[in-house]
């Protein structure tokens, strides 16, 4: 098990430098942020000036060995449009992300888990096609055509809810249901396929022919073995809420990292962009060796060797 986790962090090392590089070369392909943060009749000693202050007047190869070495040091940089520490600002907007996720993941489960487990149980069924139904509907619609349409009838023309912004409960409604819809859709396929999977196996049959309820069959044997690949796709989609939720925290102006990240491409923030970036890859990395850990120990025939 050491010897796993001691691999898997060097492996994360390597593809976080590997990240942050990418990271810093094409964030330089939005744009000049002097060009956002001048007037057009700015001149040219205005821009200069401009440029040597937020240390974009060397080359290139300049400013990147300039970015590692302070990488190395734990700073980020300081967001150019914010006035503070790249770094300090992500985790300010950091747990208004993480406030949504928990709710999202609660609702695909709540619903997926047991649409799977029915649709299993009514295979090839109308109760079957209508899961399947939900599932390709959850993948195939764009959050961002579902949040938007979410606003339309709930806030607009219905004034049930508010159409975005953090507040009360209320405000947590749409963008939950808008992140939720697709984890619905993935949890009910993948406890489908692990249930018929594990619908055949050898101990299934044996549990029969003991004489078990079909429910305890199902709810108790079937159902414990099927969660584990459950368990390793919700790591997936904790990784996926963190960094796909920048189009349902645009659309409905929600302040988490999402948002942060669209603000600094638009505004050319280069600090910011990299500090967020850099940052979510070492918490999907995070997140996805808990995870295989314990896979370990939801399934004892599984060894990290």
């Amino acid at each position: 098990m050491k010897r796993f986790i001691a691999r898997r962090l060097m492996q994360g090392a390597v593809l976080i430098c590997m990240v942050a590089t990418i990271v810093f070369f094409l964030g330089r392909l939005t744009g000049n942020p002097v060009d956002l943060m001048l007037p057009e009749d700015a001149t040219a000693e205005d821009r200069a000036a401009l440029t040597k202050t937020l240390g974009l007047d060397g080359s290139l190869g300049d400013q990147f060995v300039i970015f590692v070495g302070n990488a190395l040091h734990g700073d980020l940089g300081r967001s150019i449009r914010m006035k503070q520490p790249a770094v300090e600002a992500f985790f300010d907007r950091l747990p208004n992300t993480l406030v949504l996720i928990p709710w999202a993941l609660l609702l695909g489960m709540i619903l997926g888990i047991p649409l799977g487990v029915v649709a299993a149980l009514n295979r090839g069924g109308l109760l079957d096609r209508a899961a399947g139904t939900v599932a390709v509907l959850g993948v195939a619609v764009p959050s961002f055509w579902l949040g938007v349409l979410l606003i339309f009838v709930f806030s607009v023309e219905l004034g049930w809810l508010p159409s975005g912004r953090m507040g009360g409960p209320e405000h947590f409604i749409l963008p939950v249901v808008t992140l939720g819809t697709f984890l619905v859709a993935g949890f009910m396929r993948i406890t489908r396929s692990a249930m018929l999977e594990v619908m055949e196996s050898e101990f299934v049959k044996l549990a029969r022919i003991k004489g078990l309820s079909e429910g305890v069959v199902i709810w108790k044997h079937c159902l414990r073995n099927a969660l584990i690949p459950v368990l390793t796709l919700w790591g997936v989609f904790v990784g996926n809420l963190i960094t796909g939720a920048i189009v349902t925290e645009t659309v409905f102006a929600w302040p988490g990292i999402g948002r942060l990240t669209y603000e600094a491409v638009i505004y050319r923030d280069f600090p910011l962009l990299q500090a967020v970036i850099i940052l979510k890859s070492i918490l999907i990395l995070s997140i996805n060796l808990v995870v295989d850990i314990l896979y370990a120990y939801v399934d004892p025939r599984i060894r990290l060797a």
